[in-house]
């Protein structure tokens, strides 16, 4: 790879240091695998079955829009949430970079030390 575009590979990356953020969150990964199901939720229903409050859930899912994984949706006075995939896809992009820069590494190591 080109350091033009290992740097443009990495500039892409930096903008995506938010979802990898929200995605460092064991909460919030349990949202967002409720809400991979297709379903929209409300609040009521992602906080179901946790030990958490709504506001709790609330924070969680602010930042998790903030990062562009869901959306909030009103539907008269609720809030119902859905997942946004897009930004997923493309941190898996991201991360199939990485491993390909650290399979070229590794082979040159691998080389290096065979000779």
């Amino acid at each position: 790879m080109s350091r033009a575009t290992t740097e443009t590979a990495l500039r892409r990356l930096r903008r995506k240091a938010p979802v990898f953020a929200a995605l460092g969150d064991e909460t919030r990964l349990t949202l967002l695998t409720k809400l991979g199901r297709g379903s929209q939720l409300s609040i009521a229903r992602l906080t179901k079955g946790t030990r958490l409050t709504r506001q709790a859930i609330t924070k969680h899912l602010r930042v998790l829009e903030g990062a562009g994984l869901v959306r909030a949706l009103r539907r008269g006075r609720e809030s119902l949430f859905e997942l946004a995939p897009q930004p997923l896809a493309e941190a898996q992009q991201a991360l199939a970079v990485i491993s390909r820069q650290w399979d070229g590494t590794l082979a040159r190591l691998k080389d290096f030390v065979e000779r």
